[in-house]
Order: structure tokens, then C-alpha cells, then sequence
């Protein structure tokens, strides 16, 4: 089962990576044909994506689980902005990420009661429909975080384009600063909120008794309020001290990381077995 389960994220993981490589190459070959093949590969990864997450339903509430999942959402996130911003090297961007997630769910993986198979009808009752609005939140969170960083990398390479005045033949094509600045403050406006919410969810779900304050300080709670508290930094120095753009997409940055860190460690709640 194991050797089943790591062929699938080969095969996804390499239908992405040609992806790339053909879209890298359009860079040093300029032509239409290396878009329309890159978006087959990118297509049939998503594909491949998709059907192991109906087959085998990996928890979100386990770090292989939760990666894919996000992985599969940015994958969605690299066909739509290609095909919407065929100008733009926008896959050169997002497909880096999602194979790196790939690479770390794979890594994660294991078998036995930790990767059980997500029951959807299960976790619809009871305190189990509490923990998947939390995974769900957390999720959408992840995907607000990711989208920040990566307007964040491409502001900070065209910011730095547009001072060294590169020419543009000799540049990456890419979106402007605006839009840069504007996506990267609407993915934290929205994912903000969400994540405080999802944290409020989590914190009622954490179990009580001796192990409390052992839960309280695990890796995934603490880097999960540590990126609560970079989110409220970010929106005081965008909002109330107005500093430069720049910074803001470092803190963004760093916001990614850890948003990694709590998505690779385990939950310190077990509901129904997950953990």
C-alpha cells in the first residue's frame, strides 16, 4: 500500500515538474507551444491530484494530509492564473511551491492509524464537525498565507527589477507593483479573520486534564498563535504605521514559514483517532 501511495505522488509531482521545466524553457525560447504543452502537464497533475484525494481521502488533520490539500488548491490557484494571465510567468512562481509541498506531504507520509482515510460523513457530527470546520479554516488560512507570500516574492523581485532598471526583454514578465501590493493585502485581509476564528475552534477542542498544559506547548499551537500575532503585526504596520511595501512582504514571508511549521507538525487534539 505504501509503494501504491508513493507512485501517486511521483506521478503528480512529475507531471507538475515537466510543467515547470516547460515553462522555464518558454523563458529562453519564447513561443506559444511551450504554454499549451506546460498547461497538458500541469492539467494531468491536477488531474492525478484529484483522483488520489477522492480515492484515498487523506485527513487533513494529519501534516501529509493537510499539504496535499494545499498543495491541490494552489495547483487550482497556478491553471487559473495561467490561463487568466497568460502574459505573465505566473507558473514559474506557484508550481515551485506546490511541488515543494508535494515533496514534504510525501516525506511525511505514513502508514498505519495516523493517515487513516478521512470518513466526510463522520466528521459531520458532533465534535467532529468542529474539528473539520477548524481543519477547514485552517485551510483556507494556509491558502490566504500562500497566495501572501507568493504576491510577496514577486513584488520583491520586480521592486528590485524596476530599481536596478533591467530591460524588459531581460526581465521575468510579470504583474505590476499595485496589483502585487493589492493581492497580497486582500489574501491577509481574508485569511486574517479566519484564522482567528479557526483558533478560537481549536483552543475549545483542545483536551482537558494533566496534558493541558503540554497541549498549550506543542510546536503546532505555538507557531499557530505565532502566526496570529505576524498577522495582527502586518495589519497594524499596513494600516497604522503605513510603512513601506517592502517590509510588509518580508513579514509576509515570514508569515510562510511558519504557516510550514504548523501545517508539518502533528495536532496536539485527537478526535476520533486523528491526530
Amino acid at each position: 500500500m505504501s509503494l501504491i501511495q508513493g507512485i501517486h505522488h511521483y506521478c503528480i509531482g512529475l507531471s507538475y515538474l515537466c510543467a515547470l521545466l516547460l515553462e522555464l524553457a518558454r523563458l529562453f525560447w519564447p513561443g506559444k507551444g511551450w504554454r499549451v504543452a506546460g498547461l497538458v502537464f500541469g492539467a494531468a497533475g491536477l488531474f492525478a491530484h484529484t483522483a488520489y484525494l477522492l480515492f484515498n481521502q487523506p485527513s487533513p488533520a494529519v501534516p501529509y494530509g493537510s499539504l496535499l490539500l494545499l498543495a491541490w488548491v494552489l495547483a487550482l490557484f497556478y491553471i487559473y492564473g495561467t490561463i487568466h494571465h497568460a502574459k505573465q510567468t505566473w507558473a514559474v512562481f506557484v508550481l515551485p511551491v506546490v511541488l515543494g509541498l508535494i515533496v514534504a506531504s510525501r516525506v511525511l507520509f505514513k502508514t498505519g492509524p495516523d493517515s487513516a482515510a478521512f470518513d466526510a460523513a463522520g466528521w459531520l457530527t458532533g465534535d467532529r464537525f468542529w474539528a473539520s470546520v477548524h481543519g477547514v479554516l485552517i485551510l483556507l488560512t494556509s491558502v490566504g498565507v500562500s497566495v501572501s507570500f507568493l504576491a510577496s516574492v514577486m513584488y520583491l523581485i520586480q521592486a528590485r527589477r524596476l530599481r536596478k532598471k533591467l530591460a524588459p526583454v531581460s526581465a521575468l514578465p510579470m504583474l505590476s507593483l499595485e496589483r502585487l501590493e493589492t493581492m497580497n493585502r486582500r489574501a491577509l485581509n481574508v485569511a486574517f479573520p479566519m484564522l482567528t476564528v479557526g483558533l478560537l475552534v481549536g483552543t475549545l477542542l483542545l483536551p482537558h486534564g494533566p496534558s493541558l498544559g503540554d497541549n498549550w506547548l506543542s510546536v503546532k499551537v505555538l507557531s499557530t498563535a505565532a502566526l496570529w500575532v505576524v498577522f495582527l503585526v502586518l495589519l497594524y504596520l499596513r494600516y497604522g504605521a503605513h510603512v513601506p511595501a517592502r517590509r510588509l512582504a518580508l513579514f509576509s514571508i515570514a508569515a510562510f514559514a511558519l504557516l510550514l511549521v504548523a501545517l508539518v507538525t502533528a495536532h496536539p487534539f485527537a478526535v476520533g483517532g486523528a491526530k
